[in-house]
């Protein structure tokens, strides 16, 4: 076997690009909280803001920065929050403004930022806007706030172009008009609950203006912003040519209703007002984006000093278990999103994407679990990896837990809108949804109050129990304890606040890289073992077994005796 010697760097990342103001997102370890499933505080089986604020030791005893609350707005809850009826109130099962409050400040004490989800692209059908739209009729002003449009066809009962759904069928609906006739059609880029705005017209830039300053008030640090790159769509509405009636993938490239070249104007006067704001109270307020674009200089360009500080780089999420495509990855994300001075977000988890020890399993959602040993394995060297990079990371609740997806949820539990849009050719998102176990020994495993009749909103799986993060607080190698670590090492540790790295030369299969002062970085994605670096000192492993030698499929941190 071979062993890990220096090499010139591949990929630098400059200091030059990092000099200046750092603020606290550049290299901060935010936890994605979906509300819903997170805890229960009232015994309804739904997780709620109470509940958020309960857990706020563990999140401070996990270290991270700060958190990311997934939509708790009013909603009738089709797409679970992010169908908003109301954005500046709360829905009832999650609480109320004041609970909310209270939530900001407890975590603020213990020195943890809150972000919140903004959801600018579209609202509810129940929002009062639509429903007066629906009202007011053809030609109205109120029907400009959105995408109204006469259908084709002899009568007008084909929809007015080819667009397809996000989450499957037309992405259009027709109404009935106030006299109860056929009328005209409405945009739906994701579930027919949710009526795309106009972002064309001023009364909608207006009114989330309003919202930002509302919850920027409120004291939050931050906006992720859903559906970044839509808002705007081509004038005219035309056809997409390369549209196809395909319910498994949706359309989630049509060029005519994604990345809108007017889309950046609209990021740059909400940095504007996130800077005002920073100016004005001394904390600064970041934006990071949701932008789906497949392109990373595209993804880049949402990155520029007056639009977003930050987005989702989604490619690293994506990326097979593989040496050379995640080398690849990173040079990308390194090479194109950090050159705007805006470091890269990874991300390896999200509410949206079946769980990396799922995927790394070779599991899928209503298929099966996959080898769930060996993606474990996996998931927790991808954790140590991801810790290790220039940048900061986003982390969903349950990673930490090393919880697997729940593949084998029944047909009849399951509520996502692209389960039932597809008629079930899309199994959807729920099995990374469940709700988190935090006691073996407790009702609802700890997730609701000791007591509780109602049953949790998705049911949680008997072996759930094994992945409590009440087992896991015991002394052992749990994956808790693994993030635990890694996220402490990551704040003592200088070389992983800076954004120097340089790829090590290594053998086939393994990656390795540097950052400053002789901290190293080694992956092991090869099915036998390989010595770890000669003369370095162990900071900490994925595998118990890491040593002179890192088993198949680890990952650790190294002090080099040589510095790059």
């Amino acid at each position: 076997m071979s062993t890990l010697t220096l090499a010139p760097a591949v990929s630098p990342v400059s200091d030059e690009r990092s000099r200046g103001s750092r603020g606290w997102w550049r290299n901060g370890v935010i936890y994605q909280v979906y509300v819903r499933s997170f805890q229960d505080s009232d015994g309804d089986g739904v997780g709620d803001l109470g509940g958020v604020r309960a857990r706020l030791p563990y999140l401070r005893s996990l270290g991270v920065d700060g958190i990311w609350l997934n939509p708790f707005y009013a909603s009738p809850q089709h797409d679970h929050g992010y169908d908003v009826s109301d954005h500046m109130l709360v829905h009832h099962e999650y609480g109320d403004l004041a609970a909310f409050d209270r939530l900001v400040r407890d975590a603020h004490r213990l020195d943890i930022k809150v972000i919140v989800d903004v959801v600018p692209n579209h609202c509810s059908i129940e929002h009062p806007w639509f429903i007066a739209a629906v009202l007011a009729g053809p030609g109205s002003p109120e029907r400009l706030r959105f995408h109204f449009a006469d259908g084709t066809g002899e009568h007008g009962e084909l929809p007015p172009n080819n667009w397809r759904s996000i989450f499957g069928g037309p992405a259009w609906r027709r109404i009935s008009e106030p006299d109860g006739s056929p009328g005209q059609w409405y945009l739906h880029t994701f579930a027919p609950e949710q009526a795309d705005f106009n972002w064309r017209h001023p009364d909608v830039s207006e009114h989330f203006e309003q919202v930002l300053r509302f919850w920027l008030d409120r004291g939050v640090d931050g906006l992720r912003i859903d559906v970044a790159h839509g808002l705007h769509k081509r004038d005219g509405l035309p056809d997409h040519e390369l549209a196809i009636d395909d319910e498994l993938t949706g359309d989630p490239v049509n060029p005519h209703a994604w990345n809108q070249p007017e889309v950046h104007d609209v990021w740059r006067s909400w940095r504007a007002l996130a800077d005002e704001y920073t100016d004005r109270t001394g904390r600064e307020r970041v934006l990071i984006g949701e932008v789906g674009v497949l392109d990373a200089e595209e993804l880049a360009s949402y990155q520029r000093p007056d639009e977003l500080h930050q987005s989702f780089f989604f490619e690293f999420l994506r990326a097979p278990w593989g040496a050379e495509p995640l080398a690849r990855v990173i040079d990308r994300g390194l090479g194109t999103v950090a050159t705007h001075d805006s470091p890269v977000a990874w991300v390896l988890n999200n509410h949206d994407m079946p769980r990396s020890v799922t995927r790394y399993a070779g599991g899928a959602p209503g298929v099966a679990a996959g080898d769930v040993d060996l993606g474990l394995a996996r998931a927790r060297a991808a954790a140590l990896l991801m810790l290790a990079l220039p940048g900061s990371v986003y982390l969903y609740q349950g990673e930490e837990l090393g919880l697997p997806e729940v593949t084998d949820l029944p047909d009849h539990v399951l509520t996502d809108p692209m389960f039932h849009r597809t008629g079930g050719a899309r199994r959807g998102r729920d099995g990374c949804r469940v709700p988190l176990p935090w006691a073996a020994g407790s009702d609802a495993l700890g997730f609701s109050p000791s007591g509780a009749h109602a049953p949790t909103w998705l049911p949680q799986p008997e072996w759930f129990v094994h992945y409590s993060a009440d087992r896991q607080r015991e002394p052992g190698e749990s994956v808790l304890q693994l993030y635990r670590d890694a996220i402490a090492l990551r704040r003592r540790i200088p070389a992983l606040s800076s954004s120097s790295f340089r790829w090590l030369a290594t053998e086939p299969g393994v990656l390795g890289f540097a950052r400053s002062d002789g901290f190293a970085c080694l992956v092991n994605l090869t099915p036998r073992p390989v010595c770890a670096p000669p003369g370095s000192r162990l900071l900490l492993g994925s595998d118990p077994e890491v040593g002179e030698k890192l088993p198949p499929d680890s990952a650790a941190w190294f002090l080099l005796e040589e510095t790059p």
